[in-house]
């Protein structure tokens, strides 16, 4: 237990000192976006997001981080994060930038990439949110970035976990165990049991849809290119399924090529007028 409490103790406080990037990222989409590019943003999203981004409620703010920090310590005891001070900087600099964008800009959002060769990402509840040195080596700018990190904050700001924990009733979220005890992270331990398989369960096809869905959005809002996600989904669609890089992947969520079609249904003509940034020659690469 120690040694993942300190795994998660580095993770946090690695990350504190990107919490003022989101001023600075705002400032340089304020120059790329040129003539009124982010008034058709705001257009374009504010009608989906209005069906798409409810209302959230039921649960309080502390319960869901305390469960989802314990998940997250969980994983991190199991995959240690890219020993990239850069890196891990720049993806929380990105991450909270799109994370802005929502309903939920006031959750301390954490982002990290982890040392995996897997092709994947994971959301944990109260946004914490990871994606596998192997994925981030598929990427090529920062929108394809920011489209895997906006599928992930998704399903974080729809508690798509939560709900499968509740169904699980591997926690009982409205339990005054948890309120009262939110700072021992035994007793949440035991309620969510091994809590990292939350992060790598097949969640329902329409939520992977729903989260699909609003990375677009959010992408496009923070001023990125909106066919960037369905870009990252094609080349991972041309992995075979044989393929133990990707085999959890496609275990626990409907193939590239369903997603894609999910998504041409909503963004066929309806972006193609926004031109978003790619943002290739700021992207970190991680050195070999």
């Amino acid at each position: 237990m120690k040694t993942i409490t300190g795994f998660l103790s580095i993770f946090i406080l690695a990350f504190a000192c990107s919490s003022s990037f989101g001023l600075d990222f705002e400032e340089e989409f304020k120059k790329i976006l040129l003539g009124g590019a982010q008034k058709k943003i705001e257009e374009k999203t504010n009608s989906e997001t209005s069906g798409t981004l409810l209302e959230l409620s039921g649960y309080s703010q502390e319960e869901e981080i305390t469960i989802g920090r314990q998940i997250a310590g969980n994983l991190l005891g199991a995959s240690a994060l890219v020993k990239d001070p850069a890196l891990q900087r720049y993806v929380n600099k990105v991450g909270r930038w799109v994370a802005s964008q929502t309903e939920r800009p006031d959750l301390a959002w954490h982002f990290g990439v982890i040392e995996s060769s897997d092709i994947n990402a994971f959301a944990a509840p109260g946004g914490y949110i990871f994606l596998t040195r192997g994925l981030y080596g598929l990427l090529q700018n920062e929108a394809e970035l920011a489209g895997v990190l906006a599928h992930e904050i998704g399903h974080v700001i729809r508690k798509h976990h939560l709900t499968i924990l509740q169904k699980s009733k591997l926690v009982n979220l409205g339990s005054e165990l948890l309120s009262r005890q939110t700072e021992s992270s035994e007793q949440v331990q035991k309620l969510i049991g091994n809590g990292a398989e939350i992060m790598a369960r097949s969640l329902d096809k329409q939520a992977e849809f729903e989260a699909d869905r609003i990375a677009v959005v959010l992408a496009t809002r923070a001023g990125y290119d909106a066919f960037a996600l369905p870009g990252v989904l094609q080349k991972i669609s041309l992995f075979s399924k044989q393929d133990s890089s990707v085999a959890l992947l496609f275990k626990t969520h409907p193939h590239p090529d369903e997603r894609l079609d999910q998504l041409g249904l909503i963004m066929n003509n309806q972006l193609e007028d926004i031109q978003g940034a790619t943002l290739a020659a700021r992207f970190h690469r991680i050195k070999p």
